[in-house]
């Protein structure tokens, strides 16, 4: 087992990581934990852009309340302040590190580049490239970090936890290499970047999306989780069962689609005065009902409206994704349903990405800021992935200064893990099926009392089924699929602990909110006392 050391180990390569990553590297080492492939994490994926207060005719007082009341009464202000005030800084520093983003053609437009509007937002003020702006941001902060000399790239390594001392810090990570062998990281500080928890649910907007081992992995070392509830369901995801998960960018009807019902008319105009561009939850909760009440399992988006210069100009990347999937959406609207999209809770930190664990960080999705609440606003994610990657790195260069560097390769060791697996992967394929199953039948879009306690047995049983495998949690596969079995099942806790509806989170049996707005917080303890109870 090797146990190589660094002043700064980041596991995930998505903006978030990969922003903090080149933040630091001019002054520490960097050991960054990506995949190979770099379509796997959920930034590649993000087409609509970067929501930042960037155009005269916008203010930074407006982009706070929108996200306020995006958030549906449960964001942390100073959080939600800190971000907005930060945008425009981070926006000018991806300029600067030259992403591609789409340039203003109008002479008469006060900001040199394009912005559109997305729900939520009573401004223009995404920015973006073209309709594929998480790839062009990913791609432009990867060259720079596979030129940087102090920044040490390991895609060969599944990372399945944390080092962590008899102190309580944490001191770097764990995993398994592609020739199945064992390595210890050690690092001073560690930064998980993982993404969120979409993965527990069937349909995703990522193909494929992480299903929350980061948060857990964080948990098991005494970390607090927050919110994990408020699970965001994109509106609009290509309904094509056979073929894999594409999103359908909220600039879409940022530029004026109009969703359709089985009979072809519009239903969001009745439902809210912000029709198609009303929050995310609004608008996913009012397709779902649209389905149950239709025989076609999905609606409709139409933009031919736009016609096909401003369709091809605006959107070339869904035009050409969906041409390849038999769609002219230029002559036709574009089946969606709403899927598993983004998870507004995780592992809680403060302004710094810091967590209650001393030497651990979490920034990205696999972070709960506050920024968002009980329900994101669109194109805040990459904004805060940028904004808390920034300040986490000076958090981390003070930290260093203040308190010098200190890693050492043989003080921690993790556990030893099997040297291989004897038990056939399609059992826990058919599990990580099941569970999917289970939280999209019982704990998606719109819940209740009943479904909640059925999905808490379900999960119980699958998760007692790989505890019963022999050598199952000393295996990548299995410790992975045994920690996205116990994120679920601290997601259906949070959600049967909160009787009330907010945000993300509806239950029919509790269909109104309570007058104060409390965050929900859990931890390891709390999954224990679950397991623990009916035993």
């Amino acid at each position: 087992m090797s146990t190589p050391t660094s002043d700064v180990l980041i596991i995930g390569g998505g903006v978030a990581g990969l922003t903090l990553a080149l933040e630091v590297a001019d002054q520490r080492s960097v050991t960054l934990v990506r995949p190979a492939q770099d379509d796997q994490g959920a930034s590649r994926w993000a087409q609509g852009g970067i929501a930042a207060v960037l155009s005269p005719d916008d203010d930074l007082e407006a982009h706070i309340n929108d996200t306020l009341i995006a958030g549906d009464g449960l964001c942390d202000v100073e959080a939600v302040r800190f971000t907005v005030t930060h945008g425009p800084a981070a926006i000018q520093w991806l300029i600067d590190q030259g992403v591609p983003f789409t340039p203003e053609t109008d002479p008469a437009a006060r900001y040199p580049y394009h912005l559109t509007r997305e729900g939520g937002h009573n401004a223009r003020r995404i920015i973006h490239a073209d309709d594929a702006t998480g790839r062009a941001v990913v791609d432009t902060l990867l060259d720079s970090v596979a030129q940087h000399p102090n920044i040490t790239q390991r895609n060969d390594l599944t990372v399945v936890g944390l080092l962590q001392d008899v102190h309580g810090t944490c001191h770097g990570a764990y995993g398994n290499d592609t020739n199945q062998q064992w390595h210890s990281l050690t690092a001073r500080h560690t930064v998980l970047a993982t993404g969120g928890a979409s993965g527990l649910y069937r349909h995703t907007t990522t193909p494929a999306p992480s299903s929350g081992e980061g948060m857990m992995m964080a948990a098991e070392l005494g970390a607090r989780l927050m919110n994990l509830e408020f699970q965001q369901f994109h509106p609009t995801c290509l309904f094509d069962p056979e073929g894999p998960a594409f999103l359908i960018s909220e600039a879409v009807r940022g530029e004026g689609g109009h969703l359709l019902n089985e009979a072809g008319e519009r239903f969001m105009l009745a439902l809210d005065k912000r029709a198609e561009l009303a929050p995310r939850d609004v608008v996913a909760r009012a397709i779902d009902a649209e389905i149950q009440r239709s025989s076609l399992g999905h609606v409709w988006l139409d933009i031919r409206h736009l016609g096909e210069k401003a369709i091809h100009h605006h959107f070339p990347t869904i035009q050409a994704h969906c041409a390849s999937r038999g769609i002219d959406i230029t002559q036709q609207a574009i089946p969606v349903v709403p899927a598993a999209h983004y998870s507004c809770g995780g592992v809680a930190t403060n302004l710094q990405g810091a967590t209650n664990v001393a030497n651990l960080y979490a920034i990205g999705e696999t972070a709960c800021t506050g920024l968002h609440g009980a329900n994101r606003m669109a194109s805040n994610s990459l904004l805060e992935c940028l904004v808390f990657a920034r300040s986490c790195a000076q958090a981390l260069l003070a930290d260093a200064e203040q308190n010098g560097l200190t890693t050492s390769s043989s003080e921690f060791q993790p556990p030893t893990p099997a040297a291989a697996a004897t038990f056939p992967k399609a059992v826990l394929s058919d599990i990580r099926q099941q569970m999917r199953t289970t939280m999209s039948q019982h704990v998606s879009i719109v819940r209740s009392t009943t479904g909640l306690s059925t999905a808490l047995e379900h999960l119980k049983t699958l998760l007692n089924s790989v505890e019963g495998i022999q050598g199952a949690l000393k295996a990548p596969e299995g410790k992975r699929l045994h920690q996205t079995l116990q994120l679920a099942l601290l997601t259906v806790i949070a959600a049967q602990q909160r009787h009330e509806s907010r945000g993300l989170h509806y239950s029919t049996d509790w269909p109104h909110q309570r007058p104060q707005a409390i965050a929900s917080a859990l931890s390891i303890n709390d999954l224990t006392d679950a397991l623990e109870k009916n035993r």
